[in-house]
């Protein structure tokens, strides 16, 4: 009986070859990197000063506009600290008290964590007067008055009145009113242009993933319908979006109208480095009554907490980006739930996640059992497999392959039985990427060497920055692929080697697959290493399990040997097959035929 040997010795040089091109590779385009970086750099940092909106800035839009003149009001409850800022009468400052951000020189979440500040955002109303001249309230100059947890901005423009009236609510919201008066004596538009500038702030630990995080989210058709637009531009021109917001990985800036902003259109453009992530311009309107604007609209600042999200009744618990359809379903009424249950037995996040690791494989161990066993199988008529090729060597490959079908439909061995197991876990592998680096419960929490299971962990870090690795290495990442390298080498035992020249070799790459996979998971949620981790090491034992006190493979043996004995009746896919191979024989000897008669 032919026993799975592992890596033969072309194997081990074939990958040793293929690493060492790769690194090779890397090197080779390291120093052009660094190069272009510099240069970008320079260039990014002069974009950024200039896209940076400054008072100074503000003040030559409106030259009437004197330092002395501008001041600040204040209110917060224990959710939301809020200071608004008489330039524009705009919100200028949101801390969320409960929640601190990430400070890159400490390496720890230790900063007070605001959405907005040094004036990231700046929204105003545009219009034009009679005489065509626009007016936009970012450049009025408005005076507050605060009574209690309310702040009302009030400026004057030409004998017109314009008042802003924010109240501070629970559950992370602000109420804001635009009232006026007179301005139709001014103004003959039936409808305002809302203007929104917004630069996402860094706050979390891995910027590449909370970059790709960072998007247009919005609502529509009386919030039944939901969508997010993560690209250069986005355009809504036929809907009427019933709130409009900047998503962000753990947290939200959301403006609701209660009449809703028609033709939307916006653009969004990557900040590659500094304090920044994205800088994000949204413009929509929104209607005038007898050329007055008496709109409510509501700011929210807030967490995406799932439960919280789904308490506003506003399908504000779509921007959590877990997945669509069952993938979604999957994360919200199974992954989220079994945490919440394990995590309220007081276990740290770490062992949570080793618990609902344990929990899926219990799962999913039936089908696991009928995969090993079919594996098993495979060794065992492997001989017979072997002794068809050498009799077939020098015949037709579909000839070949029949041949080799034939004796795994007598030792009933269905191949496409070993499928079932890799189409199961496709999903659940994308439900829980979207899990760990989405799931507030988790971020901010350690284990281990790992500060943040929703981040990276950067426990080895390079003085050199690797492409599409980074400059660090992730102690979680590198455990997980060699589990992952470990695991491919017992189950590559099996796997049939090309017979025709020019094919790949699918052996060595499986065994590449583990080292991109470093890549991939180098720069995400440690969670998730920590998961596959764990999940890929129980996958071995279970190989071993099997393997050695479960199947017996001289029963197996026998087993297969009676299945030779009794009529197989042919199954439909396996009828489908050998038909698909009759027909492909008769048309590659009518096509030799044909090319003889030429001849």
């Amino acid at each position: 009986m032919q026993q799975n040997n592992g890596l033969d010795k072309s194997q081990i040089i074939s990958f040793a070859v293929l690493c060492l091109v790769l690194f090779g590779f890397m090197f080779y385009f390291q120093n052009k990197q660094s190069q272009e970086e510099q240069i970008k750099a320079e260039q990014k940092k002069t974009e950024q000063v200039k896209n940076a909106v400054k008072p100074s800035q503000a003040n030559n839009i409106n030259p009437n506009v004197t330092p002395n003149a501008i001041q600040t009001a204040n209110i917060s409850n224990k959710e939301l600290k809020v200071e608004f800022n008489s330039l524009g009468g705009q919100v200028s400052k949101v801390e969320l008290a409960e929640y601190k951000a990430y400070d890159h020189k400490t390496d720890k979440a230790d900063l007070p964590l605001y959405l907005i500040t040094k004036n990231n955002s700046n929204y105003g109303f545009q219009f034009k007067d009679k005489t065509g001249k626009v007016i936009n309230t970012k450049d009025l100059v408005f005076s507050p008055t605060v009574n209690g947890n309310a702040v009302t901005m009030t400026a004057n423009y030409n004998g017109a009145v314009i008042q802003f009236i924010y109240t501070l609510l629970p559950k992370y919201t602000l109420d804001f009113k635009v009232r006026t008066q007179g301005l139709a004596k001014i103004t003959s538009d039936n409808k305002a242009d809302f203007i929104w500038d917004y630069n996402v702030r860094n706050l979390e630990k891995g910027r590449t993933q909370e970059q790709s995080h960072s998007e247009f989210s919005y609502a529509f058709n009386n919030y039944k319908n939901y969508d997010y637009d993560g690209r250069t531009t986005m355009e809504e021109d036929k809907e009427t979006l019933n709130w409009i917001g900047v998503k962000q990985q753990f947290f939200a800036s959301v403006i609701e109208s209660k009449t809703g902003f028609t033709q939307s259109k916006g653009n969004q453009e990557t900040i590659e480095e500094g304090e920044y992530l994205k800088k994000l311009n949204y413009e929509g309107f929104v209607q005038m009554t007898g050329s007055e604007l008496n709109q409510d609209f509501t700011w929210y600042f807030m967490p995406l907490d799932l439960p919280l999200l789904k308490s506003y009744d506003k399908n504000f618990d779509e921007i959590l980006p877990l997945g669509w359809s069952f993938i979604g379903a999957m994360n919200r009424y199974f992954f989220i739930p079994m945490y919440n249950i394990i995590a309220d037995w007081g276990l740290t996040a770490g062992w949570v996640i080793f618990l609902m690791t344990i929990i899926v494989k219990l799962i999913l161990s039936p089908i696991m059992y009928k995969q090993h066993k079919l594996s098993a199988m495979m060794r065992v008529i492997r001989p017979e497999i072997d002794e068809v090729n050498a009799k077939l060597k020098d015949a037709d490959p579909m000839k070949k392959q029949q041949a080799t079908m034939e004796v795994y439909r007598k030792a009933g061995v269905n191949q496409m039985a070993g499928c079932l197991p890799a189409l199961v876990q496709i999903p659940i592998f994308y439900a829980l990427f979207r899990f760990f680096p989405n799931f507030i419960d988790l971020r901010g929490q350690g284990f281990w060497f790992a500060k943040d299971l929703t981040a990276y962990d950067d426990l080895i870090k390079l003085p050199f920055k690797i492409p599409f690795l980074g400059d660090h290495l992730s102690i979680f990442a590198i455990a997980c692929t060699i589990v992952i390298l470990i695991y491919t080498i017992m189950t590559s035992g099996n796997m049939q080697q090309p017979q025709q020249e020019g094919m790949p070799n699918m052996k060595v790459l499986m065994y590449i697959f583990p080292v991109t996979f470093l890549f991939f998971l180098n720069t995400s949620a440690s969670g998730l290493s920590w998961y596959y981790f764990v999940s890929n090491a129980i996958n071995i034992l279970i190989i071993l399990v099997i393997k050695y006190v479960i199947l017996d493979e001289k029963k197996i043996h026998a087993q297969i040997q009676a299945n030779k004995e009794k009529p197989k009746a042919e199954g439909k896919f396996q009828k489908r097959m050998r038909e698909m191979m009759e027909k492909a024989q008769e048309q590659q000897r009518y096509q030799e035929q044909q090319k003889n008669k030429k001849k």
